[in-house]
C-alpha cells in the first residue's frame, strides 16, 4: 500500500531539511513525499527538491495547498504532515494495520508537543481527548485519509482557517474516525513564542466563533494577528 505524504510549506527554509530528511527511508520503501509551496520567498522549494518526489506551487493557504497537491499524489492513502511535525518510526505500519480494518480510512495520530513548558503535555492530552470525543482532527495530529474517501467528500473546504475541522465534519458523515497511537511529535514553538495560556485561549475563542458561524476569512486575520 503506497502512502503519499503531503507537506504544505511557506517560508520554511530554516527547517525544511530537518522536516524532510526523516522521510527518506519511507521514500526508499516506495512511499512518496509531495511538497506543496504556497509562495515562499526564502528558497524553501529549491531546498526541498532533492528530498521530495515532487515539489509543486500553489496559492497560499493550507487548504488550497493540500488540495492542489492531491492530483500529484499517487498513494492509496494521503497523510497530511505539517513541516514542524515528526512521524513515529512505525507510522506506515500503523496506517497499514488500520487500513485493513477500515478500507475507507480516515483519522489521525495521537500527538505530543515538544517543548519546555510543562503545560504543553496537558495541551496535547486535551487535544487528543477532545478529538476522541468530537471526531474532529487538527493538522498537528497529522490527518490521514484514503484517497478514495478524500475525493468522495470533495477534499478540504477551501477556507482561510479551520479547514481541518471542516474536513473532519465531511469525513465523519461517511466513516468512523480512526485514532492511531503514534505519537506524532509537533513543535511547541508557537505556544512558547506567544504564551501557552494566551495561545490556548485564542484557539478556543476561534473555534467557538467558527462553530457559531463566523467567517473563516475574518478568523484567519484574527489568528494571524494573535500569532505575531
Amino acid at each position: 500500500m503506497k502512502v503519499s505524504i503531503v507537506v504544505p510549506v511557506l517560508d520554511e527554509a530554516a527547517g525544511i531539511r530537518a522536516a524532510l530528511e526523516p522521510l527518506q527511508p519511507l521514500r526508499a520503501q516506495g512511499h512518496e513525499v509531495v511538497v506543496v509551496d504556497g509562495g515562499s520567498i526564502d528558497g524553501t522549494a529549491d531546498l526541498a527538491r532533492a528530498l521530495a518526489d515532487r515539489v509543486i506551487a500553489a496559492s497560499r493557504g493550507r487548504a488550497l495547498q493540500m488540495n492542489a497537491a492531491v492530483p500529484y499524489a499517487h498513494g492509496a492513502v494521503l497523510l497530511f504532515l505539517h513541516a514542524d511535525t515528526r512521524l513515529p518510526d512505525d507510522a506506515i505500519g500503523q496506517i497499514e494495520a488500520a487500513s485493513l480494518r477500515m478500507p475507507l480510512l480516515w483519522g489521525r495520530f495521537d500527538v505530543r508537543i515538544d517543548g519546555r513548558h510543562p503545560m504543553l503535555a496537558v495541551v496535547a492530552r486535551m487535544m487528543n481527548l477532545r478529538s476522541r470525543l468530537t471526531a474532529v482532527c487538527t493538522g498537528d495530529q497529522c490527518i490521514i485519509v484514503s484517497r478514495e474517501l478524500f475525493l468522495r467528500v470533495g477534499g478540504y473546504p477551501e477556507i482561510a482557517l479551520m479547514e481541518d475541522i471542516a474536513l473532519s465534519k465531511r469525513l465523519r458523515r461517511c466513516a468512523q474516525m480512526t485514532v492511531l497511537p503514534g505519537p506524532v511529535v509537533t513543535s511547541g514553538r508557537r505556544w512558547e513564542k506567544n504564551g501557552v495560556w494566551r495561545t490556548i485561549m485564542l484557539m478556543w475563542w476561534l473555534r467557538l466563533r467558527f462553530f457559531l458561524g463566523d467567517s473563516p476569512r475574518r478568523l484567519g486575520r484574527v489568528y494571524e494577528a494573535g500569532s505575531r
